[in-house]
């Protein structure tokens, strides 16, 4: 159900991004999907059920120079709004904090906008904590 995302996957990307009020990227996003396929430290993913891409997540790892375990960073991550809390985004999330301990990271940190509410809910519920400027997970490596 979860794979790696392709450039043919660009235009259910940009309505889900539409969907986190990220409108009209349409014109730039296959360049985006392209850059970020090849980028070795990035992990572009999809959640595939019967065939159709209902959510997606970017995943950066950021090596640290003066901490032992370096971070992983969630950039942007949806679920289709018509298919929410049931328990998609909590497979998805888990995934990528697994693929984060394989690549030697010890927490991971997204940045979410305030107006948000429901999207921190579902962070708090996975783990995280508030930290002065982001959401931060511990997570063993």
């Amino acid at each position: 159900m979860i794979r790696n995302a392709k450039i043919e996957d660009w235009k259910v990307i940009s309505e889900l991004l539409n969907q986190l009020d990220y409108p009209n990227t349409e014109s730039f996003i296959k360049g985006k999907i392209e850059k970020l396929l090849i980028h070795p430290d990035e992990e572009l993913l999809v959640y595939e059920d019967d065939g159709r891409v209902i959510a997606f997540i970017s995943l950066h790892f950021i090596p640290q120079i003066a901490l032992e375990g370096d971070f992983a960073r969630i950039s942007y991550f949806s679920v289709d709004t018509t298919i929410r809390s049931k328990g998609i985004g909590r497979k998805i999330e888990e995934y990528c904090a697994d693929l984060a301990t394989k690549r030697n990271c010890d927490r991971i940190e997204v940045h979410c906008h305030s107006r948000r509410l429901d999207a921190h809910r579902f962070y708090f519920r996975q783990g995280y904590t508030e930290s002065p400027k982001y959401l931060m997970k511990k997570i063993d490596y």
